[in-house]
């Protein structure tokens, strides 16, 4: 597995792509300092044909860093410098039923949305939205019932490509959209509302992503409240069919994030709160985690680092 990350040097404060071997960190751009993003790197790799593990390989006789030290200002930040990401909808059974659970309307569009040719994809995040590994979600004012919505999510070159993998955690209202859904881009857009790492798994053609699992638990005043997991491969529509339909008539930029849908739904009843713990795993990439608070005006990204990207 070929795993990178994104973080802030504590040293001076500089954004760093890094290495991920074992508990080990390699910084990449100590060595070739204009490689601050994973996207970077794949462009030139392409363009010149090396292959992936060549290049991994002669990066780690570089100096490695056995933590990154949050106590002393180190950050991790998204592994990727999106310029967008984009989400999948109605895409797992669960899905479809706790959709149905939550309109207010009888005709319910979610059963035709779950078996019609076409998929429900939608915007949800620019990168200076983006809420960072370890840094808090925030709760919308004006929504009395909302939840995290784990995700496996793909990383995709502006022809489609599948650069790899990492964990998004599309955080939605359920009231809102269940209002109406015409209002889906009020119950899923909003400050703080997407967040998505800890790492890049970069796609090498061995990764089996249908044998994977996605877990989540969220836990409040120290106890789990919730716990569910799903095996990717009851994904009901493939990626690649997905990635096919976000690039009908619409442009993309390389490093774009798209989200496959959510198969974990807490209960009915359940909701956020400030204080809650959101962690959301996938073995093969890591665990993503954020902490939940009360409802925010600021989007959470860096402003000075969002506006130079990030370097």
């Amino acid at each position: 597995m070929i795993r990178t990350l994104r973080y802030l040097d504590p040293s001076d404060g500089r954004v760093q792509l890094g290495l991920l071997e074992g508990d080990d960190v390699y910084s990449i751009t100590r060595q070739i300092p204009e490689w601050t993003c994973p996207i970077d790197m794949w462009r030139v790799l392409t363009v010149l044909g090396v292959p992936l593990a060549s290049a991994v390989q002669r990066l780690l006789q570089g100096p490695a860093l056995s933590f990154i030290d949050l106590e002393r200002g180190g950050r991790l930040l998204p592994p990727v410098a999106c310029p967008e990401v984009w989400a999948s909808g109605v895409t797992y059974e669960r899905s479809r039923d706790a959709r149905n659970a939550e309109t207010q309307l009888q005709d319910s569009v979610y059963d035709r949305v779950y078996i019609a040719e076409r998929p429900e994809l939608f915007f949800k995040s620019t990168y200076r939205r983006l809420v960072a590994p370890e840094q808090p979600l925030s709760l919308r004012s004006d929504s009395h019932w909302m939840v995290p919505e784990p995700e496996l999510s793909v990383v995709v070159g502006e022809r489609g490509e599948v650069i790899g993998w990492t964990i998004g955690n599309d955080l939605s209202s359920r009231d809102i959209e269940g209002e109406n859904p015409l209002y889906l881009p009020q119950a899923k857009v909003f400050a703080n509302s997407c967040a998505f790492g800890p790492v890049l798994l970069w796609n090498t053609g061995s990764e089996r992503p249908h044998d994977w699992r996605v877990r989540m638990t969220i836990h409040r005043d120290g106890a789990s409240v919730f716990s569910g997991d799903i095996a990717v491969n009851q994904l009901h529509r493939g990626v690649d069919e997905l990635i096919a339909y976000l690039l009908r008539d619409n442009p993309i930029l390389d490093g774009t994030v798209l989200m496959t849908g959510t198969g974990i739904v807490p209960p009915d009843e359940f909701t956020l709160a400030p204080g809650d713990v959101v962690e959301i795993s996938v073995d093969e990439i890591g665990t993503l985690r954020n902490p939940v608070n009360g409802p925010t005006q600021r989007a959470s990204a860096e402003p000075s680092l969002t506006a130079r990207r990030d370097r």
